[in-house]
């Protein structure tokens, strides 16, 4: 749980989701679906974008972990994920607007139902528990999403916006310590 590579795992979790739920019925080809800023999208037709990440403060930890009997651990951070899903089809014009709708309405369906990762594998879990990593959307104001669209030459799209938490990064930054281990207590009387 939690290596630094945590970030990573959870993008190709949320990849792995929307390619077993949306292929073949929504889009023909798993390679169809994959990580990419909207601006260079490649031939991806579902575009799963990370835009922010931040430290989930709410969770922050103070305490250290321990390791055995002489070492402890410092704390992880938790951290919030912001994700945008774009659509890019390649259909005719007529048929494009309504085939991204399509898509985004399968979206919606698939992260609602299976939206919720366990910590340890990012695989999909029924009953969340303790730290699994929940997919909640996240409403924004048409100018914050048009913000994220600030890219020269590119149209904005319908996009979906989700948020993951919490995402755990453990430390890898240790220190010895000594435990008592012997303890003299002496009363006098006076």
């Amino acid at each position: 749980m939690g290596s630094y590579t945590a970030i990573a795992d959870v993008g190709n979790a949320l990849v792995r989701l929307l390619q077993q739920y949306l292929v073949p019925d929504t889009l023909l080809s798993a390679d169809s679906i994959g990580l990419c800023r909207p601006s260079d999208k490649g031939d991806f037709m579902l575009g799963v974008h990370l835009y922010g990440v931040e430290e989930c403060v709410e969770m922050r930890d103070s305490e250290m972990i321990d390791v055995g009997l002489q070492r402890q651990k410092y704390p992880p951070t938790y951290l919030s994920l912001y994700y945008m899903i774009t659509p890019f089809s390649n259909s005719d014009v007529k048929f494009r607007a309504e085939e991204e709708q399509r898509i985004l309405g399968r979206v919606v369906q698939v992260i609602k139902d299976y939206g919720t990762f366990d910590c340890n594998t990012y695989q999909p879990v029924e009953f969340p528990k303790g730290l699994d990593i929940r997919i909640d959307p996240v409403m924004l104001t048409l100018e914050q999403k048009l913000r994220l669209w600030n890219a020269p030459d590119i149209p904005y799209r319908a996009s979906l916006y989700y948020k993951a938490t919490p995402v755990v990064v453990e430390s890898s930054r240790m220190r010895k310590i000594r435990r008592v281990t012997d303890l003299n207590l002496s009363v006098e009387e006076k």
